[in-house]
């Protein structure tokens, strides 16, 4: 009994936080890309200076669409207003892997120091990405891209303010039953899993762990929001920080759902690039995370 009810604190606190940071950041994020729309993301990209477009298109990424689901709607705006094919493919990567919500939740549950190299290292891949992208020419293998301009005058009379709540609640919802679930698989393991288990088959000098929490991450599919309380929860227990980063990158950066997504806007070939360079990033970063923590 008395493990049932530390297991149900450590849910109902955790679930708390992480709501009450995820409604905050979510609100915040919305009154920025009320700002920073497509037309001004593609203006910034188009700057006479090539090179500064790639950390442009980093910078911007991380700034707006939270997932899959809002961030190729842009890219195919994008590609299809003729933006610059390598600072676009930076924007590609870098916005589900440096999204506001990512960060912050890593900076709560896993500290700063973490925080900030995953940052610098992801965000250098993302330059890096685009750079290489665009010399090798693979922008031969993105599909004839035509999107249909909407109206937003529908909210231009409507106060900032109320926008942002009801898009903090837009973002919510969807990920709701994600964050019960991780929220819950967390729990469980920080209450229930043995730790040497855990440090056995995990632990953080075991280098194998990198590259494989960095496959399972895709196929697995648990959304960011959802990993990061499982990741907490994990390396209370002993498991190498360099796998939980590889399993948050893999997972974040290139889901089934966003690699469908992407088969409507990218030839195989693109896509298959996609996905390896994700993988590389995951265990590129893992690795380093690992070395220099």
């Amino acid at each position: 009994m008395n493990a049932f009810l530390e297991f149900m604190k450590t849910f109902l606190i955790l679930f708390a936080e992480l709501t009450a940071l995820f409604i905050l950041i979510s609100f915040l994020v919305s009154l920025l890309q009320q700002k920073v729309t497509e037309e001004r993301i593609k203006r910034v990209l188009e700057r006479p200076n090539k090179w500064s477009g790639y950390l442009y298109g980093t910078v911007l990424g991380a700034l707006t669409p939270f997932c899959s689901c809002s961030t190729i709607p842009i890219l195919a705006g994008l590609l299809s207003s003729k933006a610059p094919f390598g600072p676009s493919m930076s924007f590609l990567v870098a916005s589900p892997l440096l999204n506001p919500v990512i960060v912050l939740l890593l900076w709560t549950l896993l500290g700063w120091e973490l925080t900030l190299y995953y940052v610098l290292i992801v965000g250098a891949f993302s330059i890096l990405i685009g750079v290489v992208w665009d010399l090798l020419g693979l922008e031969r293998f993105v599909k004839n891209v035509r999107v249909r301009k909407g109206s937003g005058d529908a909210q231009k009379d409507e106060p900032k303010w109320k926008v942002a709540l009801r898009d903090a609640w837009g973002f919510f919802y969807p990920v709701l039953p994600f964050l019960l679930l991780g929220v819950f698989i967390g729990a469980f393991i920080h209450d229930f899993i043995p730790q040497e288990m855990i440090a056995r088959f995990a632990g953080g000098d075991q280098p194998w762990t990198i590259p494989v929490a960095s496959v399972i991450g895709i196929p697995m599919y648990i959304r960011a929001e959802a990993i990061l309380p499982i990741a907490d929860a994990l390396v209370g227990k002993g498991m190498g920080v360099g796998a939980i980063i590889a399993l948050v990158i893999g997972g974040a950066g290139a889901s089934i759902p966003e690699v469908v997504l992407l088969n409507k806007l990218f030839k195989p070939k693109l896509v298959t690039a996609f996905v390896v360079s994700i993988l590389v990033v995951a265990v590129s970063t893992g690795f380093i995370v690992q070395a220099v923590l």
